[in-house]
């Protein structure tokens, strides 16, 4: 909202400097998006008459103009295109420094004497049009300082409004709050009906419903379209941005701006019967102002009468009902349309209004007999004619409504801090002209009908806290004691996961929640996963039930930009809707491609491999201390290689997997390289052990050694979980030292030495019982594993 400080002092008694008035706006919630300085420099500025012209005799685009400034006239030579006899133009004389630094002094231009300078707009530093002298009005007094005729100095001050402040698209709205928030007087002037003169009328009808519940309309006959439109009124238009276009056309202007009620005037005599405010009829055909013609439909709101439409509701007039220089009667046009009506209509169209911009955000439904009187009255004091009674067309069951809104005295503390003194709560809501009752716990505040966006106690908070000052809330934090969390000493905190991985040379990356539903069926995955109401893009339509489809990718794409060695990991929330009941987990997971160490002198080219990831989650799980029991068990995960990916498991339970992606889904996903590859559940991560203490034995360990054939099939793993089972707390440590394949074995089986470190705390162990230990293992060894002891 772009507006004249003037215009605004005019409506509030206001002893403010400008300065202060900035940081007030501000501070109410009224951002300064913009303060423009208008005539601060003018001494020495006259308005002058062109007396008369001459053709320069040494230049063709040069004239030597005679000038009155009143009591004298000047010889002054100019080179606007639009200087001419009887015009009326702003004149710098001698000795004046206009607002861009130049310095006024006599001069000779091409040999004649030039005592001064004819200005334009610009080169005063009112108005950026530079084409030619600032045009004057015909009767502007020769000799009077321009500042005092066009009342400068001033400032064009630009409001940034929240769209919920409609009401504050209008000088009125913002005197309002501009007088609250100093508690000034206001001086608006008596909006007074006028007493009809003739009889004619045109009928109104209202088939739209709800959405446009209120329609005014009035007739004026015998107007004067070519009327001047006044200097103040003229100056106001401009310096808020609108360029003054004529008389009929200006005064609605002028009202919209002053009281926030967009209006229309037609020609009368183009009008056909009554007037209807409807639906548009599929594919209706209408020509507005701007000359376009446009294709509408039933979604659309249309002024018409009983030929056409002669209007789009709320957006723009129609072109052939416009009012032109020949226009002798009007009728004049103040409605309430629904914003819901007009909102997106405008822009559906390519169009952006004043009028669609205040309908879009809601106007006042009581405002349009208010701006028809006030339309009336300046249209009969500049352009003259005769007024005819207002016509009104109201369905008031669809008009909105505004309720009392309850405050409470203790809500309004308790949320600002401060305790606000009755008195100034109740001149601050009766100040933004609220019906306040007191009640027992505070009070009750029925808002104006222009004031949309008080619907509850928040809301009326808000305005108590503005006007009264944010600045005088206090900006300590409220007291009270807060409740904190104290993790566990047996957790493992998610920090430490994430520095061991970094440490193992592993980079953190974030990935999207949502991945495409693509890209879970190639890694077979899309079993449970939830799909979104509303994606962002088909790319992102589900959400993730494991977190390595987005780190592959992002594996991928450094890979595609030279990156040989790629280690990324991510911890996040996986999403599963597999039971029927949404389920999110944490987890974390890891991929890894290429070598298995940088690049260095020492020439080792191995390749990352199963063994490498395997002892990265070893690591993770060893942080949480304690003697769990874990295992890696052969996976039959469809997307992992087979022979080169395990089951992670704890303490009998799967927690995740490990291994090298299968090389279907590697030509899947068009991957020309092995991935290593890992994901945990993360609460099983962290859920470690507090470690407990306990002296070291002061008895020697034994040592025993054993060489067994096994199958194939068996894993190591299912071989130390039988071994220690066996053995129980004799057994402190158990290794494995070598491993043998060969044809003196025979086919499918293997080899494994396996070192058992016996100990008890409590004496020595003889070898008798060493014996007894390495018996009971085999025995277990072969029961279980169908193992035996290699010959």
């Amino acid at each position: 909202m772009k507006f004249s400080e003037n215009w605004l002092r005019s409506l509030v008694d206001l002893s403010a400097d400008t300065a202060t008035l900035e940081r007030r706006f501000n501070m109410i919630g009224h951002e300064v998006e913009s303060l423009e300085r208008l005539g601060a420099s003018l001494d020495g500025v006259v308005v002058a008459e062109i007396v008369a012209c001459e053709k320069h005799p040494q230049a063709d685009k040069l004239q030597v103009c005679t000038v009155s400034v009143g009591n004298a006239q000047l010889q002054i030579v100019c080179g606007a295109p639009n200087a001419r006899a009887g015009l009326k133009a702003p004149l710098a004389i001698i000795g004046a420094i206009l607002p861009n630094g130049i310095e006024i002094k006599k001069a000779a231009l091409r040999g004649v004497e030039s005592n001064g300078m004819l200005c334009s707009a610009k080169e005063l530093g009112i108005d950026a049009d530079a084409s030619g002298l600032l045009e004057l009005a015909s009767d502007a007094p020769a000799g009077k300082a321009l500042s005092d005729y066009l009342g400068l100095p001033d400032n064009v001050i630009e409001l940034g409004l929240t769209p919920n402040r409609a009401d504050c698209l209008s000088l009125r709205g913002i005197a309002i709050d501009v007088a609250a928030a100093f508690d000034a007087k206001r001086k608006f002037d008596a909006i007074d009906p006028i007493a009809p003169k003739s009889k004619r009328t045109i009928d109104v009808k209202l088939n739209a419903d709800a959405d446009c519940p209120r329609y005014v309309g009035r007739v004026i006959e015998g107007v004067n379209p070519n009327a001047d439109t006044p200097l103040w009124m003229s100056e106001r238009l401009r310096r808020s941005g609108i360029r003054p276009i004529s008389i009929l056309v200006d005064i609605t202007q002028y009202v919209m701006l002053e009281l926030g009620q967009p209006m229309h005037a037609y020609d009368a005599a183009k009008l056909n019967g009554a007037i209807e405010v409807r639906r548009a009829r599929k594919d209706e055909k209408t020509k507005l102002l701007d000359g376009r013609d446009y294709t509408l439909t039933p979604e659309y709101l249309v002024i018409a009468d009983a030929k056409e439409s002669v209007g789009l509701a709320g957006i723009m007039g129609g072109l052939d009902s416009r009012v032109t220089d020949t226009t002798r009667d009007i009728f004049l046009e103040a409605a309430h349309f629904a914003p819901a009506t007009i909102m997106g209509r405008a822009r559906n169209l390519a169009l952006h209004t004043d009028a669609s911009h205040r309908f879009e955000r809601g106007v006042d439904p009581e405002l349009p007999r208010i701006a028809m009187e006030r339309a009336t009255q300046l249209v009969l004091s500049i352009a003259g004619g005769t007024a005819g009674p207002i016509g009104e067309a109201a369905i008031e069951a669809s008009l909105p409504k505004r309720h009392a809104v309850a405050l409470r005295r203790t809500r309004l503390s308790r949320v600002l801090g401060i305790t606000v003194p009755d008195a100034d709560v109740e001149r601050i809501l009766t100040a933004l002209d609220m019906n306040v009752e007191r009640t027992s716990d505070g009070w009750r505040a029925t808002p104006p009908t222009r004031r949309f966006d008080i619907e509850i106690e928040e809301d009326l908070i808000e305005e108590v806290a503005r006007i009264h000052g944010y600045d005088n809330v206090p900006t300590h934090a409220p007291s009270g004691e807060l409740a904190l969390h104290l993790r566990p000493e047996s957790e493992v905190a998610m920090s430490r996961l994430n520095l061991q991985l970094a440490s193992s040379g592993y980079r953190e990356a974030i990935c999207y929640s949502f991945v495409a539903p693509e890209l879970l069926e190639k890694w077979s995955l899309a079993d449970g996963a939830v799909a979104l109401a509303n994606p962002l893009s088909a790319d992102l339509a589900v959400m993730r039930t494991s977190l390595l489809p987005g780190l592959v990718e992002i594996l991928q794409s450094n890979r595609n930009r030279q990156q040989e060695r790629v280690r990324l990991f991510e911890s996040g929330l996986v999403f599963n809707n597999a039971s029927g009941e949404l389920k999110q987990s944490p987890n974390i997971a890891a991929v890894a491609c290429g070598r298995a160490q940088p690049e260095s002198w020492t020439g080792d080219k191995r390749v990352v491999d199963f063994y490498d990831v395997k002892a990265d989650v070893e690591n993770l799980l060893r942080l949480g201390g304690g003697k769990r029991a874990i295992e890696f068990r052969p996976s039959s995960c469809a997307w992992l290689h087979p022979g080169r990916s395990a089951d992670v498991v704890v303490d009998g339970a799967i927690i995740g997997i490990v291994g090298g992606l299968h090389p279907r889904l590697l030509k899947a996903l068009d991957i020309d390289e092995d991935i290593q590859v890992f994901e945990l559940d993360v609460a099983s991560v962290t859920a470690g052990r507090v470690p407990r203490a306990r002296p070291i034995s002061r008895f020697p360990s034994v040592r025993r050694d054993i060489a067994i054939v096994v199958p194939d099939s068996v894993p190591y793993a299912s071989i130390e979980t039988t071994v220690r089972r066996a053995l129980g707390a004799a057994l402190s440590d158990l290794l494995v030292f070598d491993q043998y394949q060969g044809p003196n074995l025979g086919s499918g089986v293997k080899s494994l030495a396996i070192g058992l470190i016996l100990q008890d705390d409590s004496r020595t162990l003889t070898d008798q019982d060493a014996d007894s230990f390495v018996s009971r293992a085999v025995t277990a060894l072969e029961q279980e594993c169908h193992a035996r002891l290699r010959g």
